[in-house]
């Protein structure tokens, strides 16, 4: 049976912390590592100022699998001193952990709840229990085993109470990149008609484009709010143009179901503009010290920017685009770096 209080979760993912945090840098300029450690920990005490009865971090903690201890003790000492407030966070580990976070005794502390294989943690929040059912990231064939990998997770066992699952995958219907690309029938994608219509909210990982997803599968069963809030800053240029951060939910009780979703808040996070300077067949060696900086002038200061190529790229440039070059003609405080296709077009002409 529901309470009449409700019940209130900061929801968080794709926070990638180490990307671009050397512990020992060999040069100094400005990286991109603390910008994602400052927009986590603005999560946290966000959590903390909104009330959150608890947290749900939807996987990707990491921005790899192999992390340097100091990286681990860094994030984990910051879970350790949050769950000492008093407010239970449950972690999915994601594909970029391949399925397992970094072991650590910080992890035994006992309001942090780790999803170690398929399995339902259930807490007890202002007397009602909240079951929370999850998995960590799974490669092999998800469209034909979630049912299988559900029912491990101890889903059928659960009766009363607010049920979510958490999940760090693409849901059929979910949409990424520019072109908006839709995750359809794929073997890694899990079929919308297979989420439990009992379920009162999917947490969920893996997208880093916010969106929720909601609505009938295609045998008319109403199914869950599939919930996605996204990374916490962008992390490549085909998020150059999304909005990041993260959602406060607050579920209250429903006569019809126990359980319903009443207020969903997206919270904006501060995220680093990103710029693309094009360079065509007119910009030479002997000029392009100049074109950069007539370019410069019209960008934000904390830009990250990206070089890229019209195709017609003049091939003396190869020599002259190097790493201490572009240090010198953009400001510290931006990023820079050059495009994938710039990269190719100079291997081709060398080649």
């Amino acid at each position: 049976m529901s309470t009449g209080n409700k019940v209130k979760i900061t929801f968080l993912s794709d926070t990638h912390l180490g990307f671009d945090y050397p512990v020992k840098p060999r040069i100094e300029r400005r990286r991109r590592g603390e910008d994602f450690f400052r927009n986590f920990h603005r999560v946290l005490d966000g959590a903390v100022k909104s009330g959150a009865d608890l947290v749900v971090h939807g996987g990707d903690l990491f921005f790899r699998s192999r992390v340097p201890a100091v990286i681990v003790d860094k994030v984990y000492g910051a879970l350790f001193e949050f769950a000492g407030r008093g407010i239970p966070i449950a972690i999915v580990p994601g594909n970029h952990e391949r399925s397992r976070l970094p072991e650590s005794l910080y992890l035994a502390h006992p309001n942090i709840h780790v999803f170690v294989k398929p399995m339902t943690y259930t807490l007890e929040v202002k007397g009602a229990a909240v079951h929370l059912s999850g998995f960590p990231f799974e490669r092999r064939d998800i469209k034909t085993r979630f049912p299988e990998i559900l029912a491990d997770a101890g889903w059928k066992d659960i009766k009363d109470g607010l049920k979510l699952l958490c999940l760090h995958q693409a849901v059929e219907g979910a949409q990424v990149g520019p072109s908006n690309y839709t995750f359809r029938n794929g073997d890694d994608v899990v079929k919308y008609s297979d989420l439990p219509p009992d379920c009162h909210a999917v947490l969920a990982g893996h997208i880093h484009r916010r969106q929720v997803l909601e609505g009938e599968s295609e045998n008319r069963i109403e199914r869950p709010p599939v919930i996605y809030p996204g990374s916490i800053e962008r992390t490549s240029f085909a998020e150059k143009k999304e909005e990041k951060g993260y959602y406060n939910l607050e579920f209250g009780p429903s006569d019809g179901k126990g359980w319903k979703l009443g207020r969903m808040v997206f919270c904006r996070l501060p995220a680093r503009p990103m710029a693309d300077l094009v360079l065509d067949g007119g910009v030479g060696a002997e000029n392009i010290e100049s074109y950069l900086s007539g370019r410069i002038t019209g960008l934000h200061r904390d830009s990250i920017v990206r070089i890229r190529n019209s195709g017609r790229v003049s091939p003396d440039l190869a020599g002259v685009l190097t790493a201490e070059f572009l240090r010198r003609v953009f400001p510290r405080t931006m990023n820079v770096q050059l495009s994938a296709d710039f990269r190719r077009a100079y291997k081709g002409k060398n080649q």
